[in-house]
């Protein structure tokens, strides 16, 4: 394996990088390019950098937001002009890691060139070492980061938007790629910001089932440091705002903003939030009591029902996200059931305590899960899945931690039935509607949908609810009778009272 060198620097007369490419990435940007998209960065930004001797860059003075963003890079090892798919591979010599990083805070003034953005020098560190293309298959290798040693990014080429030999022929048809030439190929998700201090690897290796048999670049390192030289008052000026700062992060919440107002729009993450003081109230009372309290409400159709649960014993709060099968119809199945369609979409956009809501109409007679999509939700950190269709896979996904709450096990693939259609949407599931950023409740008992607007003020008075119950379980079992004390009337809501002041369970 050779070595990125000075020398493999200086022969990139180009190096051109592609906008999105990893589903996981579109998914987080909430759009899927048809066609990929690119653009330049110069020559003079490219940098080595090793765990013996790491790439330093410098945030830019004035500037808050440095993203960083771990990639597979290839080199050109041959000039490629107007070549084919079939052909176009045998052009690249190497592969190797690279971190394309940039500045947030100057994206408005590039009118989408990202030139000051991601132009500047050392922004774009590759190595250290290279992979030679004719010893791997493209279409299997794994692009992993950490950000100050936790592990932020790790995913693999096996799904991409645009392979790489179509990148390679497609930029090949417009321009030749010369030898050196480097071509940065996409970032999936889990791409975030490095402030001063901090410290980025990369690394890419080949997908192998055994460690010692696979090829790697080793960690590409970047220290990143603050400038001390401001911006001359002739240029832009670094100006960062909310939605350069989302961008960045990848989330608001991520980006430790606050909700936006009026919900979630369809195909856009939801912006919900679930405090932990309020899923920890939900996660208290039972389902049984929160369906008391808001059929007090009127709200008397808001159970999922039918369903079961492969693990019944755990109780789950989480907000809804949701996604909408239609029936299947084979031309239509053809442009929306292949790919990264809806179905993978919402599974590798679903986030930690999240509960993904699927509408399958309450056909059992194909699958709408299987293990390795409910490995990957569970791996995202979801809370559930919930499905009123058919689980394929059904032993493994029965084995997993997070519970799946289904109609029954069914051997046949979703096509059979279904196609993906969207997600994010207002569905229904179970018999009743699901809307995203509702919150989920499920115990033994069945599964609530609470309308976030009610559910403070529901957890305390269901609460209330269970401390009234105890009380009288106790009287009960005392031998009193339950008239008059279930429901509580006057003289025994007053022992009640009496009850509570002494704290619990001193009243006869």
């Amino acid at each position: 394996m050779d070595q990125v060198t000075e020398h493999t620097l200086a022969a990139a007369r180009k190096v051109i990088a592609v906008h999105i490419n990893y589903p996981s990435r579109a998914a987080q940007r909430g759009r899927t390019p048809e066609q990929p998209s690119y653009f330049l960065k110069p020559p003079s930004s490219l940098a080595c950098g090793s765990a013996a001797a790491p790439s330093v860059v410098e945030r830019p003075a004035g500037c808050e937001l440095l993203g960083f963003e771990g990639e597979i890079a290839l080199v050109i090892g041959k000039p490629a002009r107007r070549v084919g798919l079939e052909d176009a591979w045998s052009h690249v010599e190497w592969v190797t890691a690279s971190n394309d990083l940039g500045v947030y805070d100057l994206r408005y003034a590039d009118k989408g060139s990202n030139l000051r953005s991601k132009g500047g020098d050392g922004f774009t560190p590759i190595g250290p070492g290279l992979i030679a293309a004719d010893a791997v298959d493209p279409a299997r290798l794994r692009i992993r980061a950490w950000h100050n040693g936790e592990l932020v990014q790790n995913d693999t080429t096996a799904d991409l938007l645009f392979p790489f030999a179509r990148l390679v022929a497609d930029l090949s048809q417009l321009l030749t790629l010369e030898e050196g030439d480097i071509i940065l190929t996409g970032t999936p998700a889990g791409a975030s910001v490095a402030k001063p201090g901090d410290v980025v690897e990369v690394e890419v290796s080949t997908v192998e089932a055994s460690a010692s048999t696979s090829l790697s670049t080793g960690r590409l390192v970047t220290r990143v440091v603050e400038g001390t030289t401001a911006f001359a008052d002739f240029g832009a000026q670094p100006k960062a705002d909310d939605v350069q700062r989302e961008e960045a992060y990848g989330s608001r919440a991520a980006a430790g903003l606050a909700p936006l107002e009026g919900g979630p729009v369809a195909g856009a993450a939801v912006e919900y939030v679930l405090t932990a003081e309020l899923k920890a109230k939900l996660e208290s009372v039972c389902t049984a009591t929160l369906s008391s309290q808001l059929r007090k409400r009127g709200l008397n159709n808001v159970s999922i029902d039918g369903l079961t649960s492969t693990r019944p014993e755990k109780r789950i709060v989480g907000l809804a996200r949701t996604l909408r099968y239609v029936p299947n119809r084979e031309d239509l199945f053809k442009t929306h059931g292949g790919g990264f369609n809806a179905q993978k979409q919402a599974i590798d956009s679903v986030n930690e305590g999240e509960i993904l809501v699927m509408e399958a109409r309450g056909e059992k007679g194909t699958g709408t899960i299987g293990d390795i999509l409910a490995l990957r939700a569970q791996v995202r950190g979801a809370a559930a899945i919930i499905t009123d269709g058919g689980v394929r896979d059904f032993s493994a996904v029965a084995a997993m931690e997070m519970p799946t709450y289904y109609a029954n096990p069914h051997p046949a693939v979703l096509g059979r039935r279904h196609i993906p259609w969207d997600t994010d949407i207002t569905i229904a599931c179970g018999g009743t509607t699901v809307q995203p950023g509702d919150i989920i409740v499920a115990d033994s008992d069945g599964i609530l949908v609470i309308p976030p607007a009610l559910a403070d003020e529901l957890a305390d008075d269901s609460i209330i609810q269970e401390r009234e119950e105890t009380f009288i379980a106790e009287m009960v079992a005392q031998g009193h009778s339950v008239d008059g004390l279930y429901p509580l009337n006057a003289a025994w809501r007053l022992r009640y009272l009496e009850w509570e002041a002494m704290g619990s369970g001193q009243s006869q």
